[in-house]
């Protein structure tokens, strides 16, 4: 069986490499990921739900040479939908839900090869930026484990940053990818809207806020992964633009001389934390140090508004899922089943009109349009990814009022929203530490279908300054 750390030693491009020159056996790696689930999931809570069996049984029956053959996978417990396997959504009102079907993206996971034997911790529907589900409990950060690993992705992050995977599935409705790569070390690029198929149950999420991917400790994982699930689905309502060529080609190659907006504040014109803002001064100059032109410049795009007509949409899509699952269980609704902030923001959505949807739809696309004109002067955007380092466990969770909650969510998430509302590519990079050993995540954005320009640019800082070997004490 091979070992701990020389598992933990490549990234899922690198065992996927050692499968195929039969170095290793996909038992064996299967094998070394289950172990490390035993030995610190009871210390950090990711993993949820265990599908070692079904694991095992797909070597059994052939893992084929998809460019991830045979390498340990987790779904998030929020969509991936894979038929027979429990998916919870981290609420009590799905807590026996079982989906008879795939999704068209589970689908593209199980042709690529990786080996689904798990699936992660989420907070009550995504919903919010932590990940501490009455139903499932709080996800520890392997780096602090009083902190939080983010949301919503936030048991995918802690997973890959504690060693049990070398990447993970993850979704993005305003963060949700990049909020918990930033606070556990990892990479995680959110792709543009309409990158991956959502099929097919819906051709969207959240009226096109939402999208799903990686988190990964490697950029070339993201890539490559990337390769293995863009694409529509016949019948998809749209799709990001093509690229020119496979994203895992990107990876090395020259990013150019970059144009750099810097924001050192956040996208609601408040401060970033004092920590926060050297990492983001540290990460400019890093990269005028590779070649990139990088001067003060903010777009004109207000984090606080985007965020109200985020609100509306997401009210309104919560409301049609919850009501809809009370009707198949033949119940009425009731407060005992969801979370206060996913009941009292699910109940916000009948009191909208279909004209303010519409309107907080309309309002998203206009935003996206002025972050498009600024992006034909500038190539990126880098700021931070949150506010703060990571914060304390029980300071943001779903059990408040959604007013409090509200509240605190506008006080730490301040970037990624904006990227979910107007579509575009954006990434977290591992770039900075605390004094304290806390990571810090430096936030890109660009225009949608940039994530080539992105990877290539992430690849580079990779190089630069490597983070693949810097691991938490977990």
């Amino acid at each position: 069986m091979i070992d701990f750390n020389e598992y933990r030693s490549h990234d899922a491009v690198g065992l996927a490499d050692l499968i195929a020159r039969k170095q290793v056996s996909a038992a064996e790696i299967l094998e070394a990921a289950i172990a490390r689930t035993e030995a610190v999931n009871p210390t950090i809570n990711a993993v949820v739900h265990k599908q070692y069996d079904a694991a095992g049984q797909a070597i059994s029956d052939g893992i084929g040479d998809g460019p991830f053959a045979g390498v340990p996978y987790m779904m998030k417990d929020l969509g991936g939908f894979q038929a027979g396997q429990r998916c919870t959504m981290g609420s009590r009102l799905f807590a026996d839900f079982v989906p008879d079907h795939n999704l068209e993206y589970t689908d593209r996971c199980l042709a690529a090869g990786l080996l689904i034997m798990g699936r992660t911790n989420t907070p009550e529907f995504g919903m919010v930026a932590n990940t501490e589900p009455v139903l499932h409990g709080p996800t520890r950060n392997p780096w602090d484990l009083e902190r939080s690993a983010g949301g919503s992705s936030g048991g995918a992050a802690a997973a890959v940053a504690a060693g049990i995977l070398p990447m993970a599935h993850a979704t993005d409705g305003g963060g949700s990818i990049r909020i918990p790569a930033a606070n556990c070390g990892l990479f995680g690029l959110k792709p543009s809207r309409g990158r991956n198929p959502a099929g097919p149950d819906v051709g969207e999420g959240w009226a096109g806020l939402a999208c799903g991917h990686v988190v990964s400790r490697s950029v070339r994982d993201s890539a490559v992964m990337l390769d293995c699930t863009h694409g529509a689905a016949p019948g998809d309502p749209y799709a990001a633009p093509r690229p020119e060529r496979p994203f895992a080609e990107e990876v090395g190659r020259d990013p150019g001389r970059l144009k750099i907006a810097l924001m050192t504040d956040g996208h609601d014109g408040r401060p970033l934390s004092a920590v926060t803002t050297a990492g983001v001064l540290q990460a400019a100059k890093l990269c005028e140090d590779l070649g990139h032109h990088v001067e003060p410049a903010t777009p004109d795009v207000d984090n606080t508004d985007v965020r109200k007509a985020m609100m509306v949409i997401i009210a309104a899509n919560t409301w049609n899922m919850v009501s809809a699952r009370w009707r198949a269980l033949g119940r009425e609704p009731t407060a005992q089943d969801l979370e206060t902030v996913a009941y009292e923001w699910a109940m916000e959505g009948p009191k909208y009109s279909a004209g303010e949807y519409a309107a907080a739809v309309a309002f998203l696309h206009a935003t996206g349009r002025k972050l498009g004109a600024f992006l034909m002067d500038y190539d990126v955007v880098l700021g931070a990814t949150m506010r703060n380092p990571p914060i304390k466990l029980g300071e943001m969770v779903m059990t408040m009022d959604l007013a409090s909650y509200r509240k605190k969510s506008m006080e730490e998430v301040c970037t990624t929203p904006i990227y979910n509302a107007t579509g575009g590519a954006a990434m977290s990079v591992p770039l900075h530490w605390t004094g304290g050993g806390l990571p810090v995540g430096i936030h890109f954005g660009a225009e949608l279908g940039g994530e080539a320009k992105l990877l290539r640019l992430s690849a580079q800082l990779e190089e630069a300054q490597p983070w693949f070997d810097k691991l938490p004490p977990v």
